[in-house]
């Protein structure tokens, strides 16, 4: 499949992340750039993937986005709904839409006030009709049993709402592997791994250069629906639930009877908290209280709830993750469970604590390679990127399997954004999209 010489159409790379947005503009490759959300001194080229809503007692509430979403959450003394990683519900069917202060958003109008709320704080218009939009897809979306064809008509839903007429969808790691292949001097043969928030995406690409022609072949993909935010969730598992009230039981009819343990699950998974504070499970909670034997913890847990404290927690977690990554232990500290609360986490434990998914993740791999005819002496190069590619265990996992000098990094937190405005640069476009 040959790369085409570049046309001069405006691309717009956009890496609609679980954790975070990133997008990549300009009409040829050599002129490529991030866009900056915000002003001056505030302005950002990483937008967290959050939504927050005020109540002004008006007909829809008011919505912001990014860190300012954060800010209004955590300095508004009025209601504030908070919503974060919103492509985790997109293949959901089980996912039917969320109320906020008494307005129904379905998850078309949760994208696309973000996407909104995204370009109203850029300098140029994000979405002109000239520009041709080119937007990551993970090759398998994350969920128990995520839909696809759910989830790219949501996507295509969405992107309809800003009059575009010109978008492709392409697999992230694909456009990664675009990313990578800059560097390239010879033909090689490259595994990207992109390890994201919600998912791990693989992509296997052949690549050749002839008289400076770039050309490239796919010869697979693969994926799983774990990554860094079920990493946060172990640490989450043995840290912080048994301090809320996991593992512990209540009384019922004369039966010592264990409190549910999903309800702690839908808790744990950030994404579902805005959910779940507004189910039925958590007023059945509030109604078991009364019985629980250890009511102080069951009561801590229904305050965090009550007061929205799953986005501080998510800091804090995914912040003593990140220490894990350069030094061999971290402590959690968050106020909201006690002043002094302060637990000590060692690279070690959370490694033990993460095995299990990476070998999951080792499997996708082998599948990956399997269903593509290839060895791991095959590959040339592998590519590793996402943020989840900063912890240790992952990048030591692909170092044993294929050699130091084989695996590289780079431009972690923006590759899959370059590689989508490079792939909307060229004449062929449209050959590396999907449906």
């Amino acid at each position: 499949m040959s790369v085409e010489r570049p046309h001069m159409t405006r691309s717009l790379g956009l890496d609609f992340g679980t954790s975070n947005t990133v997008a990549v503009s300009g009409e040829n490759s050599s002129n490529l750039g991030p866009v900056f959300f915000g002003k001056a001194a505030d302005q950002i080229a990483s937008l967290p993937t959050v939504l927050s809503f005020l109540d002004r007692g008006i007909s829809r509430p008011h919505p912001e986005v990014g860190p300012w979403a954060i800010r209004q959450f955590l300095e508004s003394t009025e209601d504030v709904r908070f919503i974060q990683s919103l492509k985790t519900f997109v293949a959901s069917t089980v996912f039917k839409g969320t109320g906020v202060f008494g307005t129904r958003f379905e998850f078309e109008d949760l994208m696309a006030t973000f996407l909104a709320g995204a370009e109203a704080r850029c300098a140029h218009r994000l979405f002109d009709r000239g520009t041709r939009v080119v937007i990551g897809r993970p090759v398998v979306f994350a969920g128990s049993a995520p839909d696809e064809s759910v989830a790219m008509a949501r996507y295509r839903k969405t992107l309809n709402r800003f009059g575009l007429d010109n978008v492709l969808f392409v697999y992230e790691p694909v456009a990664a592997a675009f990313s990578f292949a800059d560097r390239l001097a010879h033909d090689a043969t490259v595994l990207v791994a992109d390890f994201g928030g919600g998912t791990t995406d693989y992509s296997l690409m052949r690549f050749r250069k002839e008289a400076g022609v770039l050309s490239a072949d796919p010869l697979g993909r693969g994926g799983i629906g774990i990554a860094g935010d079920t990493f946060d969730y172990r640490i989450l598992d043995h840290v912080v639930l048994p301090e809320i009230g996991k593992g512990s039981h209540y009384q019922s009819m004369g039966k010592r009877l264990e409190v549910p343990p999903n309800l702690f699950s839908n808790f744990a998974r950030w994404h579902l908290l805005s959910i779940f504070k507004t189910s039925q499970d958590y007023k059945e909670l509030k109604k078991l209280l009364r019985w629980c034997e250890d009511k102080s913890k069951i009561e801590l847990f229904i305050d965090l709830v009550d007061e929205d404290q799953g986005y501080p927690l998510f800091k804090a977690v995914s912040g003593a993750k990140a220490k894990l990554s350069s030094k061999d232990s971290a402590e959690l500290r968050f106020a909201p469970l006690g002043r002094d609360f302060n637990a000590p986490i060692t690279r070690t434990d959370f490694e033990g604590w993460i095995q299990d998914d990476l070998a999951k993740m080792g499997r996708a791999l082998d599948a990956t390679l399997i269903n593509a005819g290839l060895a791991d002496d095959d590959i040339d190069h592998v590519f590793m990127t996402g943020g989840t590619s900063f912890v240790p265990a992952v990048r030591r996992q692909f170092q044993d399997r294929f050699g130091v000098e084989r695996v590289s990094g780079g431009d972690e937190l923006t590759s899959v954004a370059k590689g989508l405005a490079m792939i909307g640069t060229l004449e062929d476009a449209e050959k590396w999209a999907v449906q």
